[in-house]
């Protein structure tokens, strides 16, 4: 011990001696670019809001602010012909420098028209007149210093209008849940490459999971948008998601190292040649570790990887490699203390392998009055999960489950990009060579024994193509935007028809002052089944699913926004969404939207696709971009999800939580203290409660109850609360930067609602059953006390680490 305080003592000294000699400024690096072609944009100034402090961009739209002092700032960049555009909360270190892109639009052809636009573009609105319905975005900083996000850009979307998560097992996963969507209804892209998993221990078919696989250090802004998606997206009902990387360092080798109560990891970035630049990263979990230490028998482990490489072969073509990936499992001890719960735990949950990458080629290249991109990407989900009964691991003869899965695809993307005479026009095609191949072994239930077994596997292509057009009108007073999409694949009966999924969408927006904007959308949009229905077979060995038809949902929207000045934006949006076509489970007649909120897999079973569905609410949001070192983020959600299965009755889905609030206020102090606060608020999730009989006769076999569909979502859980708070330090050294921070989750310890569990009484040592006779449990449970456990979780979370910038 007094070694050890003799090592922090050292550290401190050595610390605060640099800590007085240092430098304590930054730099502020990027590029200038125009939106609509992407050409560079030379003489752009790009300054320090309130400030004398800026540079110009050069021949190549390349600008460099030196000697910043360090701080959070608001950058402008201005130049004659286009709107002005501010990035909020740019956050000043002598660590890193700051790196990111503007890209300015076009102005009215007057300077009258210069004048009334440029006040009204400079907003927090993150939209042109074009597309701002529907469409949220975040920075890199808004996600860091996030309260209770841990870094993770899956739970700090979940603060945005009309988005919630998962929050049956206490807000436990990153399920994203758009507008009474299900978590698969969304896709993601990471510069301009589609990548089909997010999260880490990720749900086959549903997308969600408990931690984000994505590093913010390599992210310099999100956009999401939840309607009005733009025709060359495919595969989206409730939303796209973007993630835009910044470049790497293109004069420097530098980068951060973090360590935080659960992982650890290493972030680089540097330039490998004058015109090729990297960012890499590696990230190890220890979470279990933490978890063996206060005694839960789960043990998570992952590993996740991330890089990009740009090369700029001139000022015309730029080619880009980016790859992300992870290795997951999830496995089991013996705890110290056996509980009910504990118990429950080992028998119901799954032990899970899974591992997954994606990599991409990107390469852009300007045309007259506009660009082409091209992207060339493979990404592959390894997924197995077993199950035993009694937590006999290994013995055959006691499996319930055994499920290997393999997803491959394999992606060329083309879209053509103009900008002619205030005309925006794109167009373009997608192909996929699809690989999926799975083998099951599941028992349902027993007495009387129900098991499925199946093995094969399918490959087929995907194809489809887009355009789109938009125009402003009257001094940029009216938006037009108007796309029209089709899909088809190889497999399945209908695949080849184009008709099938032709989806027209139209987007209307009215500028009625330099405040004031109405906007309207309508828009059909498909979703092809996922690849677990479509490899499903029958006992006889055939596929089941080959009549499966696209997901279709029918959206409009209407809002109204509100944008006081530059930093202060407020949005009024109405939404309805019409489903049809939806997968229905054969087995159990029931909508395979009340799935999907467990570890594991869904869609394994016939089904078939005549479900109907229904979503609508509203949406308010309040957004106030860093200002007087203050920021603040309100909004709330009303939301109605209902769908049907083969009885046509329409029931509240597993996403209809109806009302959704999430607050967060931010203060940055002097001498590098930053405060956070964020409350999240969900209405109870519905849920199916547990057939008592058949749960009884099948928990020994099983490890789980078995639920009464007859009573399908008629109960439901309370409400979900919780509260974070993040406190930062940073102290600016010469070309470091040490971050320290106190994250904790649920503040103030909300007794948080978790699904109800089914199992068996056990005596005072926990070490067996108890039965209603003395004797030994019947295999048909005829003997035992049944328990349903109602475990909410309540605990605060806290979590310390630093960040070191180099």
């Amino acid at each position: 011990m007094k070694s050890l305080r003799y090592f922090f003592a050292l550290l401190f000294s050595v610390c605060f001696t640099a800590y007085s000699f240092a430098q304590n400024t930054g730099i502020i690096r990027g590029t200038v670019r125009d939106k609509n072609t992407q050409e560079a944009l030379v003489g752009a100034v790009v300054a320090l809001e309130g400030t004398q402090i800026g540079a110009s961009t050069d021949v190549d739209g390349n600008f460099k602010i030196e000697n910043v002092t360090v701080g959070s700032y608001n950058v402008v960049a201005t130049l004659v012909g286009y709107q002005s555009l501010t990035k909020f909360n740019i956050n000043v270190t002598s660590g890193n420098d700051q790196i990111f892109t503007f890209e300015l639009a076009e102005e009215a052809n007057t300077l009258e028209e210069v004048k009334l636009t440029t006040d009204r573009e400079r907003s927090a609105a993150v939209a042109d007149i074009i597309t701002p319905l529907s469409t949220q975005s975040l920075t890199t900083e808004e996600i860091r210093n996030n309260p209770g996000g841990n870094f993770d850009i899956s739970k700090v979307v979940q603060a945005l209008p009309g988005v919630g998560g998962s929050t049956g097992g206490g807000g436990f996963r990153n399920d994203i849940i758009i507008r009474g969507g299900a978590p698969n209804e969304n896709v993601y892209y990471l510069d301009g490459i589609e990548i089909p998993v997010i999260n880490h221990f990720s749900t086959q078919g549903s997308a969600g999971g408990p931690v984000g696989m994505l590093n913010v250090s390599f992210i310099e802004d999100v956009k999401l948008s939840t309607s009005a998606f733009d025709a060359r997206y495919d595969n989206a009902l409730a939303s796209v998601l973007q993630f835009k990387q910044r470049e790497g360092n293109p004069e420097r080798f530098s980068g951060n190292f973090r360590l935080s109560g659960t992982e650890v990891s290493l972030t680089t970035e540097g330039k490998i040649s004058p015109k090729t630049t990297f960012l890499a990263s590696a990230r190890r979990s220890y979470l279990q570790f933490l978890f063996r230490l206060i005694d839960l028998p789960i043990r998570p482990d992952y590993w996740d990887f991330q890089y990009k490489v740009s090369h700029k072969f001139n000022k015309k073509t730029t080619l880009t490699a980016i790859g992300i990936g992870a290795i997951d499992e999830f496995g089991f001890g013996v705890p110290r203390e056996s509980t009910p719960e504990n118990e429950y735990t080992l028998r119901s949950v799954p032990s899970i392998e899974q591992w997954n990458y994606t990599f991409g080629l990107g390469l852009k290249h300007l045309i007259e009055n506009g660009y082409i991109n091209i992207a060339l990407s493979r990404n592959m989900f390894n997924n197995q999960l077993d199950r035993f009964e009694d937590k006999d691991i290994g013995n055959e003869a006691k499996r319930i489950l055994r499920s290997r899965s393999q997803e491959i695809e394999n992606k060329f993307r083309i879209d053509v990009n103009k900008f002619v005479n205030g005309w925006k026009f794109s167009f373009g095609a997608v192909a996929q060579y699809v690989k999926f191949e799975n083998d099951i072994y599941n028992r349902i239930r027993k007495n009387p024994d129900v098991v499925f077994t199946y093995k094969g596997g399918i490959d087929f292509f995907r194809y489809g193509a887009f355009g789109q057009l938009s125009r402003a009108f009257f001094d940029n007073r009216l938006g037009i935007s108007a796309g029209l999409r089709t899909d088809m694949n190889s497999f399945t009966t209908k695949g080849n028809n184009p008709l099938e999924t032709l989806s027209p969408r139209l987007s209307l927006s009215y500028s009625l002052s330099e405040k004031w904007n109405v906007s309207a959308s309508v828009g059909s949009y498909f979703k092809t089944p996922v690849y677990t229905i479509l490899g499903y077979r029958d006992a006889t060995g055939k596929l089941a699913n080959k009549d499966a038809r696209y997901t279709q949902s029918v959206h409009y929207v209407a809002g109204l926004e509100f944008l006081p000045k530059t930093s202060t934006r407020f949005t009024l949006e109405g939404f309805y969404k019409n489903y049809s076509r939806y997968p229905v489970s054969v087995r159990d007649g029931i909508s395979l939207a009340n799935q999907g909120g467990e570890f594991g897999s869904i869609g394994n079973e016939a089904v078939t696709t005549d479900g109907l569905g229904r979503a609508y609410g509203l949406e308010f949001y309040f957004q106030q971009k860093l200002t007087k070192n203050f920021y603040a983020v309100f909004s709330y959600t009303f939301v109605r999800s209902e769908f049907a299965g083969k009885d046509g009755k329409f029931v509240a889905s597993a996403w209809d939580n109806r009302h959704l609030i999430s607050g967060i206020f931010g203060y940055k102090f002097k001498r590098g203290w930053e405060l956070g606060l964020k409350h999240r608020f969900a209405g109870g999730s519905p849920y199916t409660p547990f057939d008592l009989a058949t749960s009884r006769a099948n928990y020994l076999s099983l490890g789980t109850g078995f639920l009464d569909f007859s009573q399908l979502n008629s109960l439901r859980l309370g409400a979900f609360n919780q509260t974070d708070l993040r406190i930062d330090k940073k102290w600016n050294l010469k070309r470091f930067t040490f971050d320290f921070f106190i994250d904790i989750q649920n503040l103030l310890s909300f007794k948080n609602p978790s699904y109800p569990s089914y199992t068996f009484k056990r005596n005072e040592e926990s070490t067996a059953f108890l039965s209603t006779d003395g004797q030994p449990l019947q295999q048909d449970g005829s003997n035992a006390i049944p328990l349903i456990l109602d475990t909410p979780s309540g605990s605060a979370i806290p979590s310390l680490g630093f960040i070191i910038e180099f």
